[in-house]
């Protein structure tokens, strides 16, 4: 059975100075005394990437980029681009022709990851500017002609990544189930067995997720949650789960498009590659890392900016890119290639034949639920609901009951009473 993987941005704003609008447009970008599009990276500073490159920009690192296919010819990804494929079936042999009925999607991921901007200060700037990646465009959405199944275009994209080099493969994309094939059970693990880091984005609520979907939800798979300007968790532009690794900005961002020209949006589509390119800048600082420990590096170093962590929303808290190439680490006790081998050894070993079933279903998570709506005064009634029902229906007919026995006991004492008084 076919299923449809979804992109995860919520969609594309214009780019103006004050984000306003409903379709991209380019920005001008021979400002006098400052290039618009850089001074919009508000994470480069608050999230300490520029302070990160002090130390490494990714250099030696190739990351794969599982996506909608990378234009390579833009400005800020000349070079960048260092091989790629498709797995689709319409696309480019090279993965740079972009498919499916979101043809930026994957370039905007690729600018944020590892742009290098226009020189001069101009452009965007990825996170990590000096890793390489790999297009391997794939075609999901309505609108995909691809006769292969997105289930089989994964698996065999994560395979080409690993065979092709990748040490960290990116994923803004999500299933939108909790259960994936048992395709991709091999896919994955192969990854992993061959020291490979996923990252994958939790999904957007906005967008219909209201729980993460797979692949976020295969264990060892690192999974980016969004927040707001302010760092706070994005409602609309994430979704949550227990299965979150860590958080990152997923608003007012701002990405290239295919042919040049600029787009600001907003999804954990945007957040990924963010924490891809982070562990790109470790993985470049510590070539003889596992992939294991380069995850905890950023993992243990994740900021929880005041929450209570490992939370459903926030994970083990905010990416701090300083923090996660200088600060002294323990080694991790897990790797992903345990977590995923233990996983299989109790979930797929009763199943019946793969001709005979279909995926297992994991159990759900659990997702925080959004503040209940304040109700109007002339929208309140009197039926019965969850809430009355917990707090005034109950607590009521206790009371009631109470007051009733008083009242009984009342009147037997009254009685009583009467009665000796009669007697004498």
């Amino acid at each position: 059975m076919r299923r449809r993987l979804r992109r995860t941005t919520a969609g594309a704003l214009i780019v103006a100075v004050a984000l306003l609008g409903a379709s991209p447009i380019a920005l001008d970008a021979t400002a006098a005394h400052a290039d618009p599009v850089r001074d919009l990276e508000y994470w480069l500073n608050d999230y300490g990437f520029t302070q990160a490159w002090t130390t490494s920009k990714g250099a030696g690192v190739k990351v794969a980029v599982i996506d909608t296919g990378i234009d390579g010819s833009v400005a800020e990804l000349k070079g960048v681009v260092v091989g790629g494929t498709d797995v689709s079936g319409i696309g480019s042999a090279n993965g740079q022709k972009p498919v499916g009925d979101d043809d930026s999607h994957g370039t905007q991921v690729a600018s944020l990851l590892a742009g290098r901007g226009t020189g001069e200060g101009n452009g965007v700037l990825g996170v990590a500017p000096e890793a390489q990646l790999l297009s391997v465009s794939v075609a999901f959405g309505s609108d995909s002609k691809s006769k292969v199944s997105t289930d089989d275009q994964i698996a065999e994209a994560v395979r080409w990544a690993v065979d092709n080099g990748a040490s960290v493969i990116n994923m803004s994309l999500t299933r939108n189930t909790l259960d994936w094939p048992q395709s991709w059970d091999d896919a994955f693990l192969y990854a992993f067995q061959h020291d490979v880091i996923v990252v994958a984005a939790a999904g957007n609520r906005a967008g219909g997720t209201s729980q993460v979907g797979a692949p976020a939800t295969i264990p060892g798979v690192v999974v980016v949650a969004g927040v707001d300007r302010n760092k706070e968790a994005s409602f609309d532009a994430s979704s949550q789960g227990i299965v979150i690794s860590v958080a990152a900005p997923s608003e007012e961002l701002v990405g290239v498009v295919p042919g040049g020209g600029y787009v600001a949006w907003n999804g954990t589509s945007g957040a990924t590659p963010l924490v891809s390119g982070l562990l790109a800048l470790v993985r470049s600082a510590y070539p003889d890392l596992s992939a294991a420990d380069a995850i905890n590096r950023v993992i243990a170093t994740a900021d929880p900016n005041g929450h209570d962590v490992p939370s459903p929303i926030y994970g083990n808290g905010l990416i701090n890119a300083s923090a996660a190439l200088t600060a002294i680490v323990e080694p991790a006790t897990t790797s992903p290639e345990e977590q995923l081998t233990d996983w299989i050894r109790i979930h797929r070993r009763a199943q019946p034949p793969a001709e005979e079933t279909t995926a297992p279903t994991l159990t759900p998570t659990t997702p925080v639920p959004d503040p209940a709506p304040e109700v109007e005064a002339d929208e309140q009634s009197f039926m019965t609901t969850s809430w009355t029902l917990r707090y005034l229906t109950v607590p009521f007919a206790v009371l009631a009951g109470f007051g009733s026995l008083a009242v009984l006991l009342g009147i037997g004492a009254t009685r009583h009473i009467k009665r000796s008084l009669r007697k004498q």
